[in-house]
């Protein structure tokens, strides 16, 4: 994303009468496509055309553009999330900054938050930024990470639960991981159980003459 710093790059450019000319394009900070005038194949008695330079803005490993503000997913444990963190910030600029979350301050999975002015340059205002939109992914402990006797302890810790009362119309079931390979096998076995109740299968017909 070469938008965050300005930069200035030369064009060559060739004549049918083999003239050349550099042109001196500067990109500046938040710009978007954008053309450079007056500066293409010229003929005698006629303006010359025009030059169209296209931005193509690379990709980033960690921001996104969307609209006028830098976007990021953030990965956070659930142990940051329930005491507070500071989560360090390398920006396009090469600068850090630190995002900060207090204890108690509960930040939620998918939850969206924003720094202001940390996100992209805002074209011709070049001491103005955009904000930096943060959408956070809480990463949850594995099956297990815990003894039963502490998660009585974590349970006094934590807003109580609701408990459930229980009547014998309610049937009980149990939760399983979900395998979409399986989801499909057992819709493939109900099609074909559906066809050969519609078509049964049986050996060859003979022909009646």
């Amino acid at each position: 994303m070469e938008h965050a710093s300005g930069l200035t790059i030369d064009v060559k450019l060739q004549w049918k009468e083999d003239r050349k000319k550099i042109l001196e394009v500067h990109i500046d900070k938040g710009m978007h496509d954008e053309d450079n005038n007056g500066e293409g194949d010229q003929e005698a008695g006629l303006e010359p055309g025009d030059i169209i330079i296209v931005l193509d803005r690379k990709d980033h490993a960690v921001f996104t553009q969307r609209g006028e503000d830098l976007f990021m997913c953030m990965d956070i444990q659930l142990v940051k999330v329930l005491c507070g963190f500071q989560k360090p910030i390398s920006t396009l600029d090469n600068r850090t900054i630190v995002i900060t979350s207090h204890p108690g301050q509960i930040v939620k999975h998918g939850d969206i938050k924003c720094v202001l002015n940390e996100g992209m340059p805002i074209y011709r205002r070049p001491y103005e930024k955009s904000g930096l939109i943060v959408e956070f992914k809480v990463n949850f402990p594995e099956n297990g990470f815990v003894s039963p006797d502490k998660l009585t302890l974590l349970e006094k810790l934590l807003p109580e639960r609701k408990r459930v009362e229980e009547t014998y119309e309610m049937d009980q079931v149990e939760l399983v991981d979900f395998d979409p390979n399986q989801e499909r096998r057992h819709q493939y076995n109900g099609e074909a159980y559906e066809d050969d109740e519609h078509h049964p299968r049986g050996g060859v017909q003979c022909q009646i003459s």
